[in-house]
């Protein structure tokens, strides 16, 4: 009886993973491929300059830069996270404008402050940071002309309006042209354990917002407020027994050790920075414009006022209120409200401002911005 022939079973083949020296040629051959990009948009960018030079335009264009982010957001399929995707790119239009214009941006200083950090998200690396000792300051090294822009802060959400900052604005002929809103994360940070701890320093604003936290674990520390929370953490590298309340960076910075976390009272705490300059940002259709004006003390005033951007169906997203200087009896009242200066139901409310008000000041146009930090 013929037997039956039999066929050796197959062998699986499974495909060999690349190993670790062929995945880096792979990598060195796509950052090769980046680089030779990267510069390709860079000169497009120095192209773009010299057209804006030509027309007389100005080189910071802050509603481009976050349809720029807004699109490289929207472009991301992964692994690489938005926020990550977003600082590369933010440096890269940082380094980009550097070619068309050296920019001087003045924040409260020293460095590593919120102001700073903010100016940093807005900005990136690639500009001349100009630290100030006071929100006043800042104003005037715009003003006159010294820095080309300032980051100022605007108003928390745990202690509300900036009033120093909205003083400068109804004083000076400033706009403001972006906004930056920051999560503000506090940190208690030292030279020494926290039990030795004496005397914390910080901003009054930071103090404020880490005061039920300081109660309950540091009862006894005298609290000392200065300039800036920077400041702070200088002080701190100096004295034994001294703390700050102060972002991270500054406690990396000065080489502190940072003794407790996220020590804010209230979770979510964010601050809202204005960008000031000299001209309105371009409309993005998702836009802000912020108005000061000032009415008589009398009955229905105020009302008659906040009644015109209800009737041109605006939204108002904020106001702040003043008491006019000296023997005048008024308010000056700052708000904020959707829409560009440039649409038409926001020129129809401001035209009727100007008639019921003695007084209407466009503080600025700006495109609305997603929370950072």
């Amino acid at each position: 009886m013929a037997s039956r022939s039999s066929k050796a079973p197959r062998k699986k083949t499974t495909k060999r993973k690349p190993g670790l020296a062929t995945l880096r040629k792979r990598i060195d051959t796509i950052d090769h491929e980046l680089v030779e990009l990267m510069n390709k948009r860079a000169d497009v960018a120095r192209e773009i300059g010299h057209i804006k030079s030509a027309s007389g335009e100005v080189t910071y264009d802050p509603s481009r830069e976050e349809l720029v982010l807004d699109r490289v957001a929207d472009a991301n399929e992964g692994p690489l996270a938005e926020d990550s995707l977003k600082s590369i790119f933010r440096e890269l239009i940082s380094g980009s404008r550097a070619i068309e214009q050296h920019l001087r941006v003045a924040h409260l200083g020293p460095a590593w402050t919120y102001s700073h950090l903010a100016a940093l998200h807005r900005f990136g690396n690639a500009v001349e940071f100009v630290p100030v000792s006071s929100i006043s300051a800042a104003f005037e090294e715009v003003h006159a002309g010294h820095s080309h822009y300032g980051v100022v802060p605007l108003e928390n959400s745990t202690d509300g309006r900036i009033a120093d900052t909205l003083d400068n604005l109804s004083r000076m002929a400033v706009k403001i042209c972006a906004e930056v809103p920051l999560r503000i994360h506090h940190n208690l940070l030292a030279a020494c354990e926290r039990h030795d701890v004496r005397k914390v320093y910080s901003r009054p604003q930071a103090l404020s917002q880490c005061r039920n936290w300081l109660a309950r674990h540091l009862p006894n520390a005298q609290l000392i407020e200065v300039t800036s929370t920077s400041a702070a953490a200088e002080k701190a590298t100096r004295e034994s027994k001294a703390a700050a309340i102060a972002s991270r960076q500054a406690g990396i910075h000065h080489g502190l050790s940072i003794l407790a976390e996220n020590i804010e009272d209230i979770a979510g705490n964010t601050t809202r920075f204005a960008v000031i300059g000299h001209a309105d940002a371009k409309r993005t259709g998702r836009d802000k414009t912020a108005l000061m004006f000032e009415i008589k003390h009398r009955p229905g005033g105020l009302a008659d006022a906040l009644a015109i951007p209800k009737r041109q169906k605006l939204n108002l997203t904020w106001i702040e209120s003043f008491p006019l200087p000296g023997e005048k009896r008024g308010y000056i009242f700052f708000v904020e409200l959707d829409g560009h200066r440039d649409d038409l139901r926001v020129r129809r409310a401001i035209a009727s401002l100007e008639k019921r008000c003695t007084r209407v000041a466009i503080l600025g146009s700006y495109a609305g911005a997603s929370l950072v930090g």
